[in-house]
């Protein structure tokens, strides 16, 4: 993602948004929280760190929080199909957790229809009708 066009302040950006993911990968929530914290501060911008301070907040059981930076992030990766799929999975998965199942429906199925193949979608979605996707409306 870094070339050298990237400007210096999104390559310090970037940079600690994959040292960010790279703890939350490894279940240090709070430390990868405050790395993607510190991006956002540096690249206001930057895709990639609201997404994945989404993550954080999700993996805290902050489901609204983490909504409310999906909704910031979804409108910033308008011509990345396969990242609005990420998005809408994700939010599905926050209204899952958050007990609105319908909502949650919709977005599962928003994403397929940007990425037909993603397996969270297609596994919530046939776990949900007990249909494979192809039979849904």
């Amino acid at each position: 993602m870094i070339t050298s066009e990237t400007s210096p302040q999104r390559a310090a950006s970037l940079r600690l948004t994959e040292e960010g993911r790279e703890l939350l990968k490894n279940d240090d929530y709070d430390k990868g929280l405050s790395k993607l914290e510190k991006a956002l501060a540096i690249d206001s911008t930057n895709p990639y760190a609201y997404y994945y301070l989404a993550q954080a907040h999700h993996l805290l059981t902050h489901y609204t929080e983490s909504l409310n930076f999906l909704e910031v992030t979804e409108g910033r990766f308008t011509q990345e199909p396969s990242w609005q799929a990420r998005v809408l999975v994700f939010k599905g998965e926050n209204f899952r957790a958050l007990g609105l199942l319908e909502k949650a429906d919709e977005n599962y199925a928003g994403a397929l229809k940007l990425d037909p193949t993603h397996p969270v979608a297609l596994e919530r979605m046939i776990h949900i009708s007990g249909e494979p996707p192809a039979a849904l409306p």
